[in-house]
């Protein structure tokens, strides 16, 4: 099957929770697009995944914060930044006034299930 869309169409409303989609899926691999409205991971949580992540910001702004690293990295639109399977990492915010855009793209290095 051949699918196509516009990663910008359908933008959800501001709320108070990100808004994830899944665009792609194949056995351990993800493509989603993910939508802020001034989310951040919450205090003092930190996510440790099992699987690689890839994620970009298409629209809107953030700050990431790698265990052991001073500020967070500020990504602005075209930033990128691939985390490898149990780097520790949080959201310490996103663009408040405007949505944040990401494309994130999840995957495993033996093709086994990621869990959310």
């Amino acid at each position: 099957m051949i699918r196509s869309g516009n990663l910008f169409a359908d933008l959800p409303p501001g709320s108070d929770a990100e808004q994830t989609t899944i665009l792609a899926e194949r056995p351990g691999a993800r493509v989603e697009r993910i939508v802020s409205t001034g989310q951040a991971s919450p205090a003092g949580s930190w996510y440790d995944q099992d699987w690689a992540e890839w994620v970009m910001v298409l629209a809107g702004a953030a700050g990431l914060l790698i265990e052991g690293e001073e500020r967070p990295r500020i990504l602005q639109p075209g930033d990128y930044l691939e985390l490898p399977a149990h780097v520790r990492h949080r959201v310490e915010w996103t663009d408040p006034d405007r949505r944040t855009v990401w494309l994130a793209v999840h995957w495993t290095r033996d093709g086994g299930p990621q869990e959310q």
